[in-house]
């Protein structure tokens, strides 16, 4: 039976089709045979990080309408053969995902994958509710300032009290805290909220801190998952995360500030 797992937020611009990316190539590269669902109809923008956008023929609701089969929708990535995309529709409204029809869709993926990562859109709009509804286990993204973690633990709220686990007082739904674009330095200056303030705020158990990177930015640019740059410090961040995901206990990197040498600070840099 599949795993579905959602990656959701309360607040745009977290980085939450950029962990949906980099933690369905962990899976997938770890053995792993993944899906990779973007829930954001209307506005999808996970196939161009997946580097993927000019495969796309047929979509998610296209499958769902019954416009097209799902294997004529997915597209296997080029670099990971357990790897597979399902991208959003571009031109059609968010109300075209039902919970039937999304049902239907998840289950006919569960009988060819083991995981079934679902990329939400922001908030608590239909999309993101729809996104929500069947998981098994989120990813909620938070970015470390007070506005980003109030919107998450409002979407907390509704994994607790509106998935399809709740409504059928099932085992809920597993929860994992994922912090991107985290600075040390900012938060020595106060600038920032600390690890400790968000997990006590939110009380979800901590999966990643992902550091603020311009490698992020440069994978995103380039259609190539950040995890795979297993040279910058995002890249080892996400890898540690996925690892954790699957049960290793790792200890949290990235979470002090870098001291400068004395060629930068003499230098600069």
């Amino acid at each position: 039976m599949a795993t579905i797992l959602v990656v959701t937020s309360g607040k745009g611009g977290v980085g939450k089709t950029t962990t949906s990316a980099a933690v369905s190539m962990g899976l997938a590269m770890a053995g792993h045979k993944t899906v990779v669902v973007d829930f954001d109809i209307g506005l999808r923008n996970l196939d161009i990080i997946m580097n993927c956008e000019r495969r796309v023929v047929f979509d998610f609701v296209n499958v769902i309408q019954g416009e097209a089969s799902l294997n004529q929708a997915l597209i296997k990535d080029k670099r990971c053969s357990d790897l597979y995309i399902l991208p959003a529709s571009q031109t059609r409204d968010k109300d075209a995902l039902t919970k039937e029809g999304v049902k239907q869709v998840l289950d006919q993926l569960s009988e060819q994958f083991e995981y079934i990562v679902c990329d939400s859109p922001a908030g608590i709009e239909h999309g993101a509710l729809m996104a929500m509804y069947y998981a098994d286990t989120a990813i909620v993204v938070t970015n470390p300032e007070v506005s980003s973690v109030r919107d998450s633990d409002r979407i907390l709220g509704i994994l607790q009290s509106k998935s399809r686990r709740a409504e059928t007082n099932d085992t809920p739904v597993k929860e994992h805290l994922l912090v991107t674009r985290f600075d040390p330095a900012r938060v020595a200056k106060g600038e920032m909220l600390s690890i400790d303030d968000i997990e006590e705020i939110l009380a979800v158990p901590l999966l990643g801190v992902i550091p603020e990177s311009q490698a992020v930015l440069n994978a995103s640019n380039s259609g190539n998952p950040v995890i795979l740059d297993s040279k910058s410090d995002a890249g080892q961040a996400y890898s540690d995360t996925v690892e954790r995901l699957l049960g290793k206990e790792l200890p949290h990197r990235f979470l002090e500030a870098q001291k400068k040498g004395l060629f930068q600070r003499v230098f600069g840099g």
